[in-house]
């Protein structure tokens, strides 16, 4: 029987240096391999042609490379891309690399399918099938950085966890991917560039400001009544908004950075001034800006976008109560790259 070779992405620098010690090499050799393997985006052991052929074919017999490939690039008329990504085991995840004139955005997938049940999402509609692993993320960010460069002339500057999957129930995996994405081992990024966006896991929330990280955080929020958020959300059932706004506030306290509400008015769910006081009241506890965005819709008749008086009173209301308040309008709806669209065709 064949033995299932371990992806050599797993280990740690210290783990290959004393991989190469134990097979009777100098510890150094790691490093090399390591900065390939991060740095250099190597795809194989060949690509790694400072090292013998020898060594390579060691590394050969022992791992395994499991690097992602982009099965099926579609362009946007905005200029938008969408990758849909094959995993090494044959799923299948997608990611988007959004433009704009001063800046490109990765938004990145963190698991197969999703943990939660949102009902306006096409993603919540496929069964969660595993989560990412570090690499797999990573490797979504470096595909991202290489079209931006060919296609847009400028290094990526940007991530938003805002693809397939909750980041939150994925939350080892997410945290080691950004550790190697920021690292000056890895991509070198500033955390301050990375949004991490969930639908709310309280428990979670509080861990990460436990653990004091430094990308900054959104919220999916949609409505901050409980009645009408669980009929569009009903995991929020089991995470009221009263414990959101609790762990919220403890983020808050901890790290001092200010939250960023997701907010999508839909026509007959949200869009009364009763739904925009709730949110109002909801913001008030800690500084916070709100992002109304664009709904795209999922062949689904329950959401339609809410008309442009809705919007407009929106902002009025919040802007009335000195809250940020941006209407960001969707891109990348004609190859459904847009937010919420993620997997409905594929």
């Amino acid at each position: 029987m064949e033995v299932k070779k371990k992806d050599i992405r797993a280990l740690t620098k210290e783990q290959l240096r004393a991989f190469f010690v134990d097979h009777g090499d100098k510890a150094f050799r790691g490093n090399q391999v390591y900065e390939w393997l991060w740095q250099k985006g190597a795809h194989s052991f060949e690509d790694m042609t400072n090292i013998s052929l020898e060594t390579r074919k060691m590394l050969q017999d022992n791992y395994v490379i499991n690097h992602i490939r982009v099965d099926q690039m579609q362009r946007s008329e905005d200029g938008t891309i969408k990758n849909a990504v094959r995993l090494h085991d044959d799923l299948i995840v997608e990611s988007v690399l959004i433009p704009t004139a001063s800046r490109t955005t990765a938004c990145v997938s963190s698991q197969v399918g999703c943990s939660l049940d949102c009902k306006f999402c096409a993603t919540a509609r496929l069964k969660r099938m595993r989560n990412l692993n570090p690499d797999e993320i990573y490797d979504q960010v470096v595909a991202i950085d290489n079209e931006s460069r060919l296609y847009h002339n400028r290094p990526l500057s940007n991530i938003v966890f805002m693809g397939m999957g909750e980041p939150l129930m994925n939350y080892n995996n997410v945290l080691k991917a950004i550790d190697k994405i920021t690292s000056d081992e890895g991509l070198g990024m500033s955390p301050k560039r990375i949004v991490v966006s969930t639908s709310g896991i309280p428990k979670m929330i509080r861990k990460m400001a436990d653990d004091e990280v430094k990308f900054k955080l959104a919220v999916s929020l949609h409505s901050a009544i409980d009645e009408v958020r669980t009929t569009i959300m009903p995991f929020n059932a089991t995470f009221p908004l009263q414990d959101l706004r609790e762990a919220l506030q403890y983020w808050y306290a901890k790290t001092k950075n200010r939250i960023t509400y997701e907010y999508v008015v839909w026509e007959g769910i949200n869009d009364t001034r009763k739904d925009v006081d709730a949110l109002v009241e909801f913001c008030k506890f800690a500084p916070s800006k709100v992002n109304l965005i664009e709904y795209n819709p999922i062949d689904d008749g329950m959401f339609q976008q809410a008309n442009a008086k809705a919007i407009d009173m929106y902002v009025s209301v919040l802007e009335a109560n000195h809250i940020t308040v941006t209407v960001r309008r969707s891109r990348g709806k004609d190859i459904d790259a847009a937010c919420g669209q993620l997997a409905n065709k594929s």
